[in-house]
């Protein structure tokens, strides 16, 4: 049955992970090598479950559903969920869990994420898969989603926002090609999940408030720093040529920079790239996992 908390079979075993910054939900699947996968703003892991019936027969796979806006289990108040502290409860993800030898893989913020928990979190992580998400090269949130940063400091204007949402139309809208998002027809469950909870639970618009008003910039560009000047990581950089909100251009720039980067391409794809091309995606991750 579809709806606000909606999550695809595919994604596996529902599993509840208390953590000292609050509970998450994540999702189990598969054996062998560990891959954990990261979304961003405004889905959930939702975003992953073709990606992981691609890739369960020859790993474990497990996808976090973390507070960025479309979650069903929200934060304290008062927690941090700015880009530290996410990248912390990614990181206390994988410690209470006891994993190590992760491929870690996030698409669009939750690339973010991923670079900082990285960068300054975790040494757990033995590699990592970026697929469009911001660079140290790019703005965050880009500068066409900069109006989201800017409606969630005004709790009227957020709520708005939401409220616009209930209309099929427009959320089909939001995260389809017409946005730069997805560029392949993103399918109406999915999408619900997506762009409703926040109309019906206030508490994850609070969440998503915190998440989107604290997003910085200066974040992402210190932890690709680190992450060039730092020891080798091999890093995967999955990118759609025909990427609207993060240009390819940056991240060729970043994997030339990084000492461990590699780049492939991503045909007929917009940013989700989960979406959009989960069977090429995931066929550049296994290649990368098995190899490096």
């Amino acid at each position: 049955m579809s709806g606000p908390g909606w999550r695809s079979p595919l994604l596996g075993e529902t599993k509840a992970l208390e953590l000292a910054e609050g509970a998450i939900e994540y999702f189990e699947r598969g054996r062998g090598p560990t891959l954990v996968f990261v979304h961003g703003w405004l889905v959930n892991a939702n975003l992953w479950r073709n990606v992981v019936d691609g890739l369960h027969d020859d790993f474990r796979c497990l996808t976090l559903d973390l507070p960025l806006g479309s979650h069903r289990v929200t934060m304290p108040r008062g927690a941090d969920l700015g880009p530290d502290g996410i990248a912390a409860l990614i990181a206390s993800a994988l410690e209470r869990l006891e994993l190590i030898d992760v491929t870690l893989v996030g698409n669009d913020s939750g690339g973010a994420y991923s670079q900082i928990a990285v960068a300054r979190h975790t040494d757990r992580v033995v590699r990592l898969v970026l697929t469009s998400c911001e660079t140290p090269y790019d703005r965050w949130p880009p500068a066409q989603f900069e109006h989201l940063r800017i409606a969630a400091r005004d709790p009227e204007l957020l709520r708005q926002a939401a409220e616009a949402l209930r209309d099929p139309a427009f959320r089909r809208s939001a995260y389809g090609a017409a946005a730069g998002i997805a560029k392949h027809s993103v399918v109406d469950e999915v999408v619900d999940s997506y762009a409703l909870p926040g109309c019906f639970d206030p508490d994850v618009l609070r969440d998503a408030a915190v998440v989107m008003s604290s997003a910085s910039t200066a974040a992402i560009r210190s932890a690709g720093r680190r992450l060039i000047d730092g020891p080798p990581v091999p890093i995967l950089l999955a990118w759609p040529r025909e990427d609207m909100l993060f240009p390819l251009a940056h991240a060729e720039r970043y994997a030339q920079a990084l000492p461990a980067g590699t780049l492939a391409l991503i045909e007929d794809s917009y940013s989700f790239t989960p979406e959009d091309q989960p069977t090429l995606l995931a066929e550049e991750i296994r290649r990368f996992a098995r190899a490096a």
